[in-house]
């Protein structure tokens, strides 16, 4: 399917068909994706909880309460579920384990290229860790990034998904030991297959118009 095509038809999916599963072969495209998005200096300060089972969706679906208890469906009924977390630091020492696995897979035809490359980022996270005092604000949209190619993607596969904030992200913490690992939850996002009631599936895209957004130069 054409980018532009998915982009038509993709939308924020309202209800899941529960009998309607992903196939084993377009989830491993699924957790593709996830590796293989980019970051600014190819920082990956991210971390997934990938929910297919419907043992792990209850668990998901405990940050889907209270107030956002209008979620749960969205989690329950789904054929699964991506709990997207951001990194809370950016240590020195995963600045290296990024560099050596970089060297592992051929990046640096010379020593000097891996310490230029390394310091280069390093110099980002520092800025932003020290000087503008964003580092997690920034981190975060490293993840947000990945959120983005992501629903492209799967939109491209044919799958539908919605994304949410509306969750309980501490209870998602707690559940999934999170900050213990040096993370914490920034969205989920649910997919699966649109069931034939969800309201929203019929609905026509709105967009601002192109002359509205786009200054050609």
């Amino acid at each position: 399917m054409e980018p532009i095509q998915a982009l038509n038809q993709r939308y924020s999916t309202k209800e899941f068909d529960q009998e309607k599963k992903i196939s084993a072969e377009d989830i491993e495209k699924i957790k593709g994706m996830l590796q293989l998005a980019p970051s600014s200096t190819n920082v990956q300060p991210w971390h997934f909880i990938l929910a297919t089972t419907e043992e792990g969706k209850k668990r998901v679906a405990k940050g889907a309460v209270g107030t956002f208890s209008f979620n749960e469906p969205k989690v329950l009924d789904a054929s699964a579920v991506v709990v997207f977390a951001t990194k809370t630091d950016i240590t020195d020492e995963f600045l290296h384990h990024i560099s050596e696995k970089e060297d592992q897979d051929g990046r640096f035809a010379e020593q000097k290229f891996k310490e230029m490359n390394h310091n280069v980022r390093k110099m980002f996270v520092d800025t932003h860790k020290f000087d503008l005092k964003d580092l997690y604000h920034w981190s975060e949209k490293q993840t947000y990034l990945n959120v983005g190619s992501f629903l492209l993607g799967v939109a491209e596969l044919g799958i539908d998904a919605v994304p949410m904030e509306g969750m309980d992200m501490k209870a998602l913490d707690e559940e999934f030991n999170l900050r213990e690992k040096g993370f914490t939850s920034s969205v989920v996002v649910s997919l699966g297959y649109r069931k034939s009631t969800d309201f929203n599936a019929e609905l026509p895209k709105s967009r601002l118009d192109q002359a509205e957004i786009i200054e050609e130069v």
